[in-house]
């Protein structure tokens, strides 16, 4: 049997946001909302550039969770249009719709964000583990309400086989080579308005 390469690359992997809603978001206390929500758009924006497969979701859009940040919807306007909008399954992993977006992706490199951490990440991120997929989290496009909570749904993701990382690591891995067509795009996303700063 042949072994699957774990590399992570464009053409192996699918960028997986998991609820990031309006609402969902002001709970987050152990990173700043905006580091959150600057570091998703830049997954989001990577993705689109590179090609990637996107899936976005959202939990009970019609209560205090909220719609997904508009930022989504300006960046990627069709995978928001057909997010998956779930009931209220915590694990986005068992429900059908999300699960079958997934599997369509025919990608086995999956990346993951969500919010919180440690209610909508964590778990979808062992259960893909589980069933073969290679997943990496990014930590700094997630977070808890609750320093504890989210320490326990690291060591959790860990010790399952899910790689822990930041977005910054990831781009990074996924650009290989800045010296590509991308890259200088990609080091648009990575620093943004820095990057004129940093060329003096």
């Amino acid at each position: 049997m042949t072994r699957l390469d774990p590399t992570f690359s464009p053409s192996t992997s699918a960028l997986l946001l998991i609820d990031h809603q309006v609402g969902t978001m002001q709970l987050i206390k152990n990173l700043s909302v905006e580091m959150v929500r600057r570091n998703a758009m830049a997954l989001a924006k990577t993705a689109k550039l590179l090609g990637m497969p996107v899936i976005l979701t959202s939990s009970q859009e019609e209560n205090i969770q909220g719609p997904l940040m508009p930022e989504l919807q300006a960046i990627l306007p069709v995978e928001y249009e057909h997010r998956v909008r779930r009931k209220g399954i915590v694990n986005a992993w068992t429900d059908p719709e999300f699960l079958s977006a997934v599997r369509q992706t025919n990608r086995q490199h999956l990346i993951m964000a969500g919010v919180t951490t440690d209610v909508c990440l964590v778990f979808p991120a062992i259960s893909a583990v589980r069933e073969g997929f290679f997943v990496q989290a990014v930590m700094d496009a997630s977070g808890s309400p609750f320093d504890l909570s989210e320490e326990m749904s690291r060591r959790r993701m860990e010790r399952e086989g899910v790689v822990l990382t930041a977005t910054n690591t990831l781009m990074a891995e996924l650009a290989q080579d800045w010296s590509r067509p991308e890259g200088e795009q990609l080091l648009g996303i990575l620093f943004g308005d820095l990057l004129p700063s940093i060329r003096r």
